[in-house]
């Protein structure tokens, strides 16, 4: 009997991570992150693990097995098996060597360092197996930076798979793996805990304290995974993943080193491959409360693109104006953003805030995901990294821009070389009255003659500005009317909408009349559809013929069939997911 696929549809996506409800879509009996668990395991409830492993080493090379233990495969009538050989593993230390004897099978496929290098059936067209197995995980883990390479192949070759990496996941770490793309964990160190009278903990291995009666038997590690495992689903739903893996990482210094090499990874192709979000949905927070928040992919882009391809209005590019950042965001919205503004009564500087882990907001950006809508401890005191950062952001800024006066108003030491700094601060706190009155006198000296901008050119320069930054072009804004009560605003032309600007997400919301403009300037990206293909309803991977690969999670993309727009769609999963990935990958917004 042929081995069938296993039912999967995602309920949430965080990055990497998926939460996945297993068999049928309408009535799943389990879910993913989950454990898979063995003869020598407690049981545990399928919803929590959905699979059985078992090994028979009586053969060379040793084979494996899975079996669901619901009904997981299409059409849901009986349990099912899925066999593979392992091959000959070579240890990581070996990478040139070409084996020549690959782990094999079909809807169960072992991969190993050796075998991403070497074998060539991994690179099928449409092989999305049901679960990938890296069977020299804990080699990989004991060696800087191949676990990570290991599992962002997987992930990104693999987009449908289930993956599981026997041998390292615990309770301590098991957020931080799935965020590192890990959707199956075993017992296999909980094992090994329990025999040497050791409890494996969500905060890492400890001594079972015994005025509580805790015990290292394997039914207490076995709560250990059920409140591990259900924090990590919670948080996948919630879209706070990160937050915990940065928690779980300060568990051993070898998850510190794993988060890093994956933030530094996924950085390097981040420009490839859309990872993150170009909006957010209504109420998403990104907390930033430890030292490792600096280093995801979303801050790191933000950073890049204020540092290298920001572009102020042109009316703004002499003065700038440095302010603290604010608890509340939008800061627009604080009382003392409000005093700075009043003070400043000049539209004609650029305001850009000074934040962490940020660095710089413009205040024409203020609105977009994460300016608005990340959380950090706020102390009034910056360490060394962050002033790094901050200052070279600012020096490449300056730099590119050409700033003839900074006015700064941080309550930062600045030494620029060329460029005349105005500290109105002088050690005193940003809200001080001496502090406003020194702020609004620079501005005065700043701009001798009246030359602020009218509100009604505000409001053009800061879409067109947010455009810039979105788009790459604020050409498709000319001639049109920019109306309505900030911070919403309707964009018309000819007195056709054009579309609406949408603060709480942070995005435009085109209207069908502005896809052809879109589509002739090349500002959006597209997904062209089979012609054979009736769309009838979202993007899904049987549709696609081609995309970009730079796809973010909430980009506006056209739909193109047969060389001609016919409308557009919402991206709901990232450009690693396509074409392949499960389920919608994009949700349908127009049809012309």
């Amino acid at each position: 009997m042929d081995e069938r696929p296993i039912g999967r549809s995602v309920i949430s996506r965080d990055r990497f991570s998926r939460l996945f409800s297993l068999g049928d879509r309408n009535d799943p009996t389990s879910f993913a992150p989950g454990l898979i668990i063995s003869d020598s395991d407690p049981d545990f409830p399928v919803s929590i693990a959905p699979f059985h492993s078992s090994m028979d080493h009586s053969v060379v090379p040793s084979s494996m097995k899975i079996t669901t233990r619901s009904n997981l495969c299409f059409p849901f009538d009986s349990i099912d098996t899925w066999e593979a050989s392992q091959g000959l593993v070579l240890p990581p230390s070996l990478v040139d060597s070409n084996s020549g004897e690959f782990g094999a099978g079909i809807e169960l496929v072992p991969v190993t360092w050796n075998s991403l290098h070497h074998d060539p059936s991994l690179l099928s067209i449409g092989l999305q197996p049901s679960v990938i197995v890296l069977t020299d995980a804990p080699q990989l883990s004991n060696s800087s930076g191949l676990l990570e390479q290991a599992l962002l192949t997987v992930r990104t070759k693999f987009p449908s798979s289930l993956i599981w990496a026997p041998g390292i996941g615990g309770p301590d770490n098991c957020a931080l793996l799935s965020w590192m793309g890990v959707d199956i964990f075993d017992l296999a160190r909980s094992r090994q805990s329990s025999s040497l009278g050791v409890l494996l903990s969500e905060t890492g291995p400890r001594i079972p304290e015994q005025s509580t009666n805790e015990n290292s038997s394997m039914e207490s590690q076995k709560e250990m995974w059920i409140r591990a495992i259900s924090a990590t689903r919670s948080a996948i739903r919630d879209g706070t993943l990160r937050d915990l893996a940065e928690r779980q990482s300060t568990s051993s210094p070898r998850s510190v080193e794993h988060l890093r090499k994956h933030d530094q990874l996924s950085f390097e192709i981040s420009k490839e491959l859309g990872l993150s979000s170009s909006s957010v949905n209504f109420g998403k927070i990104l907390r930033c409360h430890s030292f490792e928040s600096r280093n995801d992919v979303t801050i790191r882009n933000w950073r890049e693109a204020i540092s290298s391809d920001y572009v102020p209005p042109n009316r703004q590019q002499d003065i700038l104006v440095l302010l603290p950042c604010s608890a509340k965001k939008p800061y627009r919205l604080s009382q003392s953003h409000s005093r700075f503004r009043r003070a400043i009564g000049n539209s004609r500087a650029h305001e850009v805030m000074v934040t962490a882990p940020l660095g710089l907001v413009p205040r024409d950006l203020e609105d977009l995901w994460p300016a608005a809508h990340y959380d950090i401890p706020v102390t009034g005191d910056w360490d060394e990294d962050e002033l790094s950062i901050i200052r070279t952001m600012l020096s490449r800024l300056i730099e590119r821009i050409g700033y003839s006066t900074i006015v700064n108003h941080s309550g930062i030491e600045l030494d620029l070389e060329g460029i005349v700094v105005i500290d109105t601060r002088l050690g005193e706190s940003a809200g001080s009255s001496e502090s406003l009155q020194r702020l609004q006198e620079a501005i005065e000296s700043s701009f001798p003659e009246d030359g602020g901008l009218t509100d009604f050119s505000v409001r053009h320069e800061k879409i067109k500005s947010i455009s810039r930054f979105q788009f790459g072009s604020d050409e498709w804004l000319d001639g049109c009317e920019i109306k309505g009560r900030p911070p919403i605003f309707t964009i018309s032309k000819d007195g056709v909408q054009m579309a609406k600007w949408d603060p709480r997400r942070g995005r435009f919301l085109l209207s069908k009349s502005s896809l052809k403009i879109m589509s002739e300037l090349k500002l959006l990206k597209s997904v062209e559809i089979n012609p054979e293909s009736e769309w009838v309803g979202d993007i899904f991977p049987s549709m696609i013929t081609s995309y970009d690969r730079s796809i973010l999670v909430g980009d506006e993309i056209l739909v193109i069939q047969g060389g001609e727009l016919i409308g557009s769609a919402r991206a709901v999963a990232p450009g690693w997911e396509w074409p392949q990935g499960p389920g919608k990958l994009a949700k349908s917004r127009h049809r012309l």
